[in-house]
Parts: C-alpha cells; sequence; structure tokens
C-alpha cells in the first residue's frame, strides 16, 4: 500500500509545484490534493482496521498535510495554522528520520535503511519550509518552495513509490 500512497504522493508534489510556478488558480490546484488525501485517508484506514499504528500515524500525516493544502487553496484561509501543523509533521519527520534510517526498531519491524532517513529528512525540509515562510515571515525562501515541492515528488514519493509497485525496493 505504501507504493501506491507515494506514487500519488509524488504526483501531488509535482503538480502543486508546477502549479505554483505556473502560477495556476489555487482552486484549480486543490483537486489532486483531495484526491490523494483522500486515497491516503482510505489506505490509512486500512491500516488502522489492520492494527498498523506506525504505518497509519505517519500516512495521515501526509493525508491531513494534502486535505489542509486543499481547503487552504479552495477557501483562501490563511496559511498559519498550515505552518504550525506543517512545524508539528517536520519535527515527527526527524524523529521518522532517525528511527527508519538510523536506529531501526525491533518493536515495529523496521531494520534501519539510510534511504529512508534521507526521504523523511527531505520532507522535514519541505514541511519545515512552512515554518520558515509563514510563521518566521521569511518570504524569499517562498520561491525555493516549489522547486523543492517538484525535486521531493519526484526523488522521495515517486520513484519510490514505483520501486515498491514493481517490487524493486
Amino acid at each position: 500500500m505504501l507504493g501506491v500512497c507515494l506514487l500519488f504522493v509524488g504526483i501531488v508534489l509535482i503538480n502543486n509545484g508546477i502549479c505554483a510556478i505556473c502560477k495556476v488558480p489555487p482552486k484549480a490546484a486543490a483537486c489532486m490534493n483531495i484526491l490523494t488525501g483522500g486515497l491516503s485517508l482510505f489506505i490509512n484506514f486500512v491500516n488502522l482496521v489492520q492494527g498498523n499504528y506506525y504505518a497509519a500515524g505517519t500516512g495521515l500525516l501526509f493525508c491531513f498535510t494534502y486535505l489542509f493544502v486543499a481547503m487552504m487553496n479552495i477557501f483562501s484561509l490563511d496559511g498559519r495554522p498550515f505552518a504550525w501543523f506543517s512545524t508539528f509533521v517536520a519535527v515527527n519527520a526527524v524523529v521518522f528520520g532517525y528511527i527508519e534510517g538510523i536506529s531501526g526498531s525491533a518493536a515495529l519491524g523496521i531494520a534501519p535503511d539510510w534511504r529512508w532517513a534521507a526521504i523523511w529528512w527531505a520532507w522535514a525540509v519541505l514541511w519545515g519550509s512552512s515554518f520558515v515562510t509563514d510563521i518566521l515571515g521569511i518570504k524569499k525562501a517562498a520561491k525555493a518552495v516549489p522547486v523543492i515541492q517538484i525535486l521531493e515528488g519526484i526523488l522521495t514519493a515517486w520513484i519510490p513509490g514505483v520501486m515498491m509497485l514493481l517490487q524493486i525496493w
């Protein structure tokens, strides 16, 4: 299920970055966020039912990210609540990167894999960018965010997702 979810996380990140660069109206860009957030909600509800709480907890962070972005885009909401949410998620992403990439967790059946550390920490940078731009008010940093979204969509979600679907990761 993770490969399926990552495939769509990849496209939503790429889509969000391209839409920002090309000045696509936010309401139009919201569709992919709703679809990806909804898919993630379904997948992680299944994880909850199956008792896979770690996968559900980490996956729901993505789900609520994309649903939150969609609501902000549709209703032209202030971005600061999303920035505080993203800050919370970024801090958790640093922890998950350490657990999945460096220490592992016997209790969760997670063997350390440096690729996951790199992926989680890259995601922490992207989520943390909301804190930098919307809470600290460093607007110059906002110019880099769409490029980061596109690169991370490709490198941390789309490629790993496809590799998982092809069973080569």
